[in-house]
């Protein structure tokens, strides 16, 4: 075995993920079955179709981008990919209940379903400008990166695979997934893996990133809406009721206070008050505070805790506060879940996950392995193997309006792709699409 010694620290701002340093080990095993496969006459083919894709890819990829796809509103853009899918050559693309679609490849053998993701969605409101900007080779657009060039590198996986006249074993499964950012809370791929319709081995999800990136473990999340209600009045006339916006503020110093001991030691975890509201006009007593909560963990009985502390301090401060009002009704709380991604962990020596750093390698690229809050984060709660790859290319300021990608070396990353997609999925080399 070779050991590759990485940074002692890398740090990586995309998506919230954090790269842990670590040693990593790369089975010989895996390193000479990436190597053998990346000389099949399939693959070397595939590889170069990838290339002569690029300036359809590109268009694609700005079509794309140019289809809105705001939260809880990816049908416009579901639709349109699901007919590019079904160009491609899938043997089935439908969408499902959630709105995901889903591109059926199937193998020889069909014993097993190796899925390969990315998500429709972006973060920004309906009503957003879209369109595609050049500053000589950079683009920008909102979502042009995180997650639009993932579906393109899904599509064109999907596209070289049919050129080639590739056969898996196993089945192949192309997916666009709603839910993924903000609120949605993961909602398009736990409707995959909670309804069960097709029944899924192995993940690969593509989201953000250079390459290199091989993240194998699930940052956990819990979201919170914290509301406190009172009945409200004039400022001056109905002075001495309970305000809520008060007693949020005395919410947030018991929970931040608590907050912070906690998170000084053991595990990483976090905690933010990101968002808050409330209230009619500056001489109104509020009726209504609210703020909404996001805590996070690498570990999950850590995450576990921190609720614990957050719960307790809400209550806490309400009931403190409440013991000063002498004049009308008092606050009450309501604390309501607005999100939950699980924690989880697969093995470096997984199979998965030792393909994806072997094919990395192969690549002349470092491979890292690290903790983000992705699509992946479901099946790695599950004990699925799955994993989450970046984009490639050159990008930056995602969630931002001025988000940007460059098209440096974008293909590789596409070729990674397919290499640990076939890898995964096992190449049949006694058939070929001809004799389906």
């Amino acid at each position: 075995m070779r050991k590759l010694h990485l940074l002692s620290i890398v740090s990586l701002v995309f998506l919230g993920t954090q790269a842990l340093a670590q040693s990593v080990d790369i089975q010989k095993a895996y390193t000479k079955e990436i190597k053998k496969l990346s000389s099949e006459q399939q693959i070397e083919k595939a590889f170069r179709t990838i290339e002569e894709l690029e300036e359809q890819s590109m268009s694609d990829l700005i079509m794309l981008t140019e289809i809105e796809a705001p939260p809880f509103k990816e049908t416009k853009r579901a639709e349109k990919f699901k007919e590019m899918l079904t160009e491609a050559g899938a043997d089935r693309v439908w969408i499902d209940a959630e709105g995901n679609v889903l591109a059926l490849r199937r193998g020889t053998k069909g014993e097993r379903t190796i899925a390969l993701d990315a998500h429709l969605d972006t973060v920004f409101p309906e009503g957003t400008d879209v369109k595609v900007k050049f500053k000589g080779d950079t683009l920008y657009a909102p979502g042009i990166g995180d997650d639009t060039r993932g579906l393109i590198v899904v599509l064109t996986t999907l596209r070289a695979i049919e050129a080639a006249e590739i056969e898996t074993e196993a089945d192949l499964l192309f997916v666009g997934t709603v839910g993924e950012e903000g609120l949605g809370d993961l909602r398009g791929v736990r409707h995959i893996f909670e309804a069960g319709e097709v029944k899924i081995d192995s993940w690969i999800g593509i989201d953000g990133g250079a390459i290199g990136r091989v993240n194998n473990k699930g940052l956990g999340s819990k979201r919170y809406k914290a509301i406190f209600k009172g009945p409200g009045g004039h400022s001056w006339g109905a002075f001495g009721l309970a305000n809520p916006h008060h007693a949020i503020g005395k919410a947030i110093s018991y929970f931040t206070e608590e907050a912070t001991e906690f998170t000084s030691s053991g595990a990483r975890t976090s905690f933010n008050v990101g968002r808050m509201g409330g209230g009619t006009s500056v001489n109104s007593i509020p009726f209504e505070s609210w703020m909404e909560v996001d805590m996070r963990s690498v570990s999950p009985e850590r995450l576990d805790e921190i609720d614990k502390i957050f719960k307790s301090t809400m209550n806490r401060a309400l009931e403190d506060y409440n013991k000063g009002v002498k004049k009308g009704a008092p606050l009450t709380l309501e604390l309501v879940p607005i999100g939950f991604r699980p924690s989880g962990e697969i093995a470096a020596t997984e199979a998965l996950v030792q393909r994806a750093m072997a094919a990395t390698e192969f690549f002349d690229v470092e491979p890292r392995l690290t903790r983000g809050s992705t699509n992946s984060n479901i099946p790695i709660s599950l004990g699925i193997p799955a994993i989450t790859l970046g984009r490639g290319g050159a990008g930056g300021n995602a969630h931002s309006l001025d988000e940007w990608w460059m098209n440096v070396n974008g293909a590789e990353a596409i070729k990674l792709t397919l290499l640990i997609t076939v890898a995964e999925a096992g190449l049949d080399k006694s058939r070929t699409i001809k004799k389906r």
